[in-house]
């Protein structure tokens, strides 16, 4: 077993395999599988090594522009910050005022069929690595589930596969 150093405390930390949630990313129920973490005994902190995390937060945002459910608030905020793009700056393309866009990233007011569409056409023709999937993503519309239940996504950063559970 490959042995680290805790980053909280200093002590010395057992570094293993396994899945870790990846909550910084601003999606609930997103786990990432067969990541190193390095585990630390004396004070409980967990440090996940997450190798090609832009790759990693790419296939994330494709993930959440292809999945088979409406689009939820936390769903439009990580594509607005995946895109560097202000509420302001979201709201002016998608012709709509900045408190719609708030009120649609704090589930205080439900998203538009039209709208949930349009959002996730825009963050594929201006997410970086993401125009290329256009047409795969367009097409998957009909497919598109009205239900509020959602499963978790679980990711693969090695081979940057997802799927949802």
């Amino acid at each position: 077993m490959r042995k680290a150093e805790c980053t909280a405390c200093g002590a010395p930390a057992s570094v293993v395999r396994g899945s870790y949630p990846f909550t910084e990313c601003g999606l609930r129920n997103v786990v990432l599988q067969g990541v190193e973490i390095a585990r630390c005994s004396r004070c409980g902190n967990d440090d996940v090594v997450i190798p090609r995390l832009n790759d990693l937060m790419r296939t994330l945002a494709f993930a959440v522009v292809s999945q088979p459910y409406r689009l939820q608030g936390e769903d439009v905020r990580f594509l607005r910050k995946y895109l560097n793009m202000t509420q302001a700056q979201l709201a002016e393309l998608l012709d709509i005022h900045k408190t719609n866009l708030s009120k649609w990233e704090n589930n205080e007011d439900r998203i538009g069929e039209q709208s949930d569409r349009l959002i996730r056409a825009v963050a594929v023709a201006l997410g970086e690595g993401l125009n290329g999937k256009m047409e795969q993503v367009i097409r998957s519309f009909p497919r598109i589930q009205k239900s509020k239940k959602r499963p978790g996504l679980e990711m693969d950063p090695k081979s940057l596969s997802f799927s949802f559970a």
